[in-house]
């Protein structure tokens, strides 16, 4: 098992930049996909970017593309998501997961949640 911690939400004006970290638990976090997922209000969980056990492969969404970067450092047991160039449509919770499964982009393997960090982008 793993417990993730996020923190570096807030509020920052359009065209602004976030950094989200989130501290992972366990002696196995280098084992696990990591992905970043986001839920406004009144819309569905989306997967925003995601990487692999060694950050050899990463996958981003397409409205996020050019403009987040995730990355992580397994040593310090922390996946990162860097945003830039934020627009009021990334207003989200945002949140950390980790994955048992190897395709970066199976939502459903993702069986471990952080709690999520408030992201909210003023126009």
């Amino acid at each position: 098992q793993v417990q993730l911690v996020e923190s570096g939400g807030g509020l920052v004006q359009a065209g602004g930049s976030l950094r989200l970290s989130c501290a992972a638990s366990g002696r196995t976090f280098s084992s696990y996909v990591m992905g970043w997922f986001r839920q406004a209000p009144g819309k569905e969980r989306e997967l925003v970017a995601a990487i692999s056990w060694n950050g050899g492969s990463t996958y981003y969404a397409d409205s996020v593309k050019g403009r987040f970067t995730i990355s992580r450092i397994n040593a310090k047991n922390t996946v990162y998501l860097q945003m830039n160039s934020l627009k009021p449509e990334d207003t989200a919770v945002y949140y950390c997961a980790a994955s048992i499964g190897i395709v970066l982009t199976t939502a459903s393997r993702y069986e471990y949640w952080g709690q999520g960090t408030q992201v909210t982008v003023s126009s």
